[in-house]
C-alpha cells in the first residue's frame, strides 16, 4: 500500500483565502504588501500554489520551504532598496539579480530565488493586488561550470573511511544515497514495504515530480538492508528503543527531516576526518561509478530518477579523461 501524505491542512489553509470576497482578498493582499507583512504574503503565496501551481495540492513541502525562504529574502531586499512591491520600477527586478550575483551567489541559486519572487507576484496578481510582472523578462547568466565540477562526488576512499565509522543506521542511509542513488527525501520517505531484499529492489514512491521508479540494490546495500530490518523493523530487537513518538512505524527511518539526517551524517563524517559536502555528492558517486561500468547515460539517468539525460550528463556523472585509452590503443 502506498502512503499518501495528508493534504487536508494545506487545502483548508488555501480555502481561507479562496472563500474571501474578491474585494476582501484584494484588500488583504494590498495591505500585506504595503506593510511588508511576510507571514501574510507567504500565506497568500502558499494558497495560490495550492490552487493554481502545476502540482497544486501536491506541491512538495521542500518546494514550499524553498519559496518561503526566497520570498523572505526578496522582501528584505525590497525593504532595504525602497522597492515598491505593487508598482516596481522596470529596472528593479534585473537589479535584484545583479545584486545577488555581485554578492557571490551562483546563477543556479539566483534562478531559485527568482522563481520564489515570481511566485509571490503571481499570487499578488491572483489576488487582484497588482498587475505587475517584474520578473517576466529578466535575464540570468548561465554558469558554464558543470554541476559535477562545482560539487564533485565523494571518492571511493572517502566513503570507505566514513563507512568504517558508521553504525548500522548511518551505513544503510549512506548506501541508499551512494549506491541506490536515492535523493535524501526519497530515502526518508521509504517504508518497509518499499524494500525487497530478495529481489534486490527498492520501490521509490515519492520521486521528484511524484514519479515512482524501481531501483536495483547493490549486494552491499542488500546486506545492509537485511541487517537494518532485523534490528529496526517492527518486531526487531531495537525497534522499540529506536522508534520515537510521532513517526509511524511503517517508515524505515525514525526522522523525517533532512536536517536530522544531515546532523547524524555530519557526526560520522567528522569522526572519519572527511568533509561532509551534502547528500548530492553521494548520488554523484553512484552516477559516476555506474557510468564508468555501463557507459550508458540513459541507464544511469534511469537509476538516478532523472527525467532528462542532460541532467545526468551535466551534473551527476562523468567519464574518466582517459576513458578511450584502451579503445584507441590499436589505432
Amino acid at each position: 500500500m502506498t502512503l499518501v501524505q495528508y493534504q487536508g491542512d494545506a487545502l483548508a489553509h488555501a480555502d481561507t483565502w479562496l472563500n474571501l470576497h474578491d474585494d476582501e482578498l484584494r484588500r488583504r493582499a494590498v495591505t500585506a504588501a504595503r506593510d511588508r507583512d511576510a507571514q501574510t504574503l507567504l500565506s497568500l503565496t502558499r494558497a495560490y500554489l495550492t490552487h493554481h501551481a502545476a502540482s497544486g495540492i501536491l506541491t512538495s513541502p521542500r518546494t514550499l520551504e524553498a519559496y518561503a525562504l526566497g520570498i523572505r529574502q526578496y522582501l528584505h531586499y525590497a525593504d532595504t532598496q525602497a522597492v515598491a512591491l505593487l508598482r516596481p520600477h522596470r529596472h528593479d527586478a534585473q537589479r535584484y539579480i545583479q545584486a545577488m550575483l555581485a554578492g557571490g551567489r551562483k546563477p543556479a541559486g539566483v534562478q531559485l530565488k527568482i522563481a520564489a519572487a515570481g511566485a509571490l507576484y503571481r499570487a499578488l496578481r491572483w489576488a487582484g493586488a497588482t498587475e505587475a510582472d517584474p520578473f517576466r523578462d529578466v535575464r540570468i547568466p548561465k554558469d558554464p561550470t558543470s554541476g559535477i565540477e562545482k560539487r564533485p562526488p565523494y571518492t571511493e576512499d572517502e566513503l570507505v573511511e566514513v563507512l568504517e565509522h558508521a553504525d548500522t543506521h548511518t551505513t544503510f542511509l549512506i548506501f541508499l544515497v551512494a549506491h541506490a542513488g536515492l535523493r535524501i527525501s526519497e530515502a526518508l520517505d521509504l517504508t518497509w514495504d518499499d524494500i525487497d531484499e530478495g529481489a534486490r529492489r527498492i520501490h521509490v514512491t515519492s520521486g521528484k515530480g511524484r514519479k515512482a521508479r524501481r531501483v536495483t540494490m547493490s549486494v552491499r546495500l542488500t546486506r545492509a538492508a537485511r541487517q537494518f530490518r532485523l534490528l529496526y523493523a517492527p518486531g526487531g530487537s531495537e525497534h522499540g528503543r529506536y522508534r520515537p513518538a510521532g513517526r509511524a512505524p511503517t517508515y524505515v527511518f525514525r526522522y523525517a527531516t533532512q536536517q536530522a539526517a544531515r546532523y547524524h551524517l555530519i557526526q560520522v563524517f567528522r569522526a572519519a576526518g572527511v568533509s561532509f559536502r551534502g547528500f548530492h555528492p553521494g548520488r554523484k558517486y553512484a552516477g559516476t561509478r555506474l557510468l564508468q561500468q555501463v557507459k550508458d547515460f540513459g541507464r544511469v539517468a534511469a537509476h538516478l530518477g532523472h527525467a532528462s539525460v542532460d541532467t545526468t550528463r551535466k551534473g551527476y556523472a562523468q567519464l574518466a579523461a582517459d576513458d578511450l585509452k584502451d579503445d584507441l590503443a590499436g589505432w
